[in-house]
Formats: C-alpha cells, sequence, structure tokens
C-alpha cells in the first residue's frame, strides 16, 4: 500500500507540471481559436528571464514578478505583430507559425544562454514529509497548490467574469463580437498575454525540478497536448484532472503492468486518447459543439 501511495503522490506531482502548461494552451484556446505549440518555448523563455533577473541579486519573487510582466507583454505583442496576420485564414497555417515560433524561441534561449544546464532556485522548501508511508516533497505539495489555484482562477474566468466571457465569444465568432461593441483586438492581445503568464507560472514551477535548458519544457508540451484532448479544451478543470490522471496511471502501470514497464509508460496517454476519442471525442470534460447550418 506504501508503494501504490508513493506513485500515486509522485504521479500528482509529475501531473501538475503538465497541468500548468495545459492551463497556458486552454487560454489561448477559449480566447482565440488556436493551439499554440509554442507556449512550451514562451514558458521556458520566461524562466530564464526570472533566472537572469534573479542573478542581479533581486529577491526571487520579485524576480518572478518580472517575468511574469515580460510574459503578458510577449504574449500581446506576438499576438498582435504576428499570429493576427494568419488570425481568420486556414487554421493549420497559424498551427504551423506557432511551430516555427517556438523553433524560433528554443534558438533564442540556446543563443543566448546556451544549453548547459542552470540551477533555477525554488519557490519551495526542499524538506519532505511522510503521510501514510509516502514521502512528500514540499516543493511538489507546494506546485500542487499552486495548480489547483490557477484551475480555480481560470474556471472561475470564463464561466463567472465580463472578461472571459468577451473572450469565449471573440473566439468563437469573432466578427459578431466586433458588431457587438467588443474590442476584439484588443481581447485578443489580452487572452495571449493571460495564457503567456500561466506559461511563465508554469517555466518556474517546473525548472527547480528539471533544470533550466531550452528544451526544458518539450516534453512536458507532448503531455499537457495530451491532457488538453483529454479533458477538452474548453475545460480548464478537465485538463487539470486529465493532466493529474496521466501521471497517476503512467506511474501506475510502469510499476503494475510487466509488459509495459518503465520504457513503454510514454504510451500510455496516447492509449488513453485513442480511448476517449472513440467513446467521447470532446474529451471527459469537454462541451459538445453545435453548429448552425
Amino acid at each position: 500500500m506504501g508503494t501504490f501511495i508513493q506513485l500515486v503522490v509522485d504521479g500528482l506531482s509529475t501531473g501538475s507540471i503538465y497541468a500548468a502548461l495545459a492551463l497556458a494552451i486552454v487560454l489561448v484556446n477559449q480566447a482565440t481559436g488556436l493551439i499554440n505549440f509554442a507556449q512550451g518555448g514562451m514558458a521556458v523563455l520566461s524562466a530564464y528571464v526570472a533566472w537572469a533577473v534573479y542573478g542581479w541579486g533581486v529577491p526571487l519573487i520579485v524576480a518572478i514578478l518580472v517575468a511574469i510582466v515580460f510574459s503578458f507583454l510577449l504574449g500581446a505583442v506576438i499576438e498582435r505583430y504576428l499570429i493576427r496576420r494568419f488570425e481568420g485564414g486556414d487554421p493549420d497555417t497559424a498551427v504551423v507559425v506557432t511551430i516555427g515560433l517556438l523553433t524560433l524561441i528554443t534558438g533564442i534561449c540556446a543563443w543566448i544562454w546556451t544549453y548547459n544546464n542552470r540551477l533555477f532556485p525554488s519557490l519551495f522548501p526542499l524538506e519532505t514529509l511522510q503521510i501514510a508511508g509516502a514521502v512528500i516533497s514540499v516543493r511538489s505539495l507546494g506546485t500542487f497548490i499552486v495548480i489547483v489555484a490557477m484551475m480555480g482562477v481560470l474556471q472561475a474566468l470564463f464561466i463567472g467574469t465580463k472578461l472571459g466571457l468577451a473572450l469565449r465569444a471573440v473566439a468563437i465568432n469573432p466578427q459578431s463580437s466586433a458588431f457587438s461593441g467588443l474590442p476584439v483586438g484588443r481581447l485578443l492581445m489580452v487572452g495571449w498575454g493571460l495564457a503567456a503568464v500561466l506559461g511563465a507560472v508554469a517555466g518556474v514551477l517546473v525548472a527547480p525540478q528539471l533544470t533550466l535548458t531550452p528544451g526544458m519544457m518539450d516534453s512536458a508540451l507532448v503531455y499537457a497536448l495530451a491532457a488538453c484532448i483529454l479533458g477538452g479544451l474548453s475545460s480548464p478543470v478537465g485538463v487539470v484532472v486529465a493532466a493529474w490522471l496521466i501521471g497517476v496511471l503512467e506511474n501506475l502501470a510502469a510499476v503494475y503492468v510487466p509488459f509495459i514497464g518503465h520504457d513503454l509508460k510514454i504510451a500510455v496517454p496516447f492509449i488513453l486518447i485513442f480511448v476517449v476519442l472513440i467513446i467521447r471525442p470532446q474529451g471527459l470534460f469537454g462541451r459538445k459543439a453545435v453548429v448552425r447550418v
């Protein structure tokens, strides 16, 4: 039982990393209707900014706040001067643009800071707690709490605020939103900026656990996209639950399913995706899209 609890705890900790990035992807999708494959690269760049500012002798929390402000401006500028040129056209073109942006940002990070591993300080103490036979690090527990808070804020934003409802309206039908008097361009910039802020939070949470490198979020991005598909792009709560489910099932399968083991555990989320898409194509918590014809 102790081993099982430990695997579940470790899976929730790993899943929280995927969830942080998945929430940023959901926010961009809800605000613009696009999937931003560059979200991981933007998170890494923000983490590097925090690391560089911290290196100047600034307190860590202030360095993270600077990185958050930088991230919001970065997301807004990218939407205004790059993505907007492709919005309203072929969605596949915009997807290719975000993939190219990911490559560009990763290259810029490598050019400025090289590919050497950098040690990023943790917001939380490095002590551990022992609960029900499982060893839980305070850092993992802190990450879990932050992700739950982010999930709640994002869900409340989309459901209970005028800004969230306006972002969703713009994503569904920008033309009708413009006719209704909504500032479509400004809302799109705000959506990308807020998503970049979520990515920045993900970056500074992940960097102490993985060490800071230009490709730090590459594998996490794959799992985050899997969580978005499983949970449903319309549900922040759904993608977080899906990310935790992926982390836990991956760990359990690696230990308790002999033919999977640690080498094939990466296939677990893709098997889940295959099953869910057959049974419920909109995701576990997603809503069916109704289109008038």
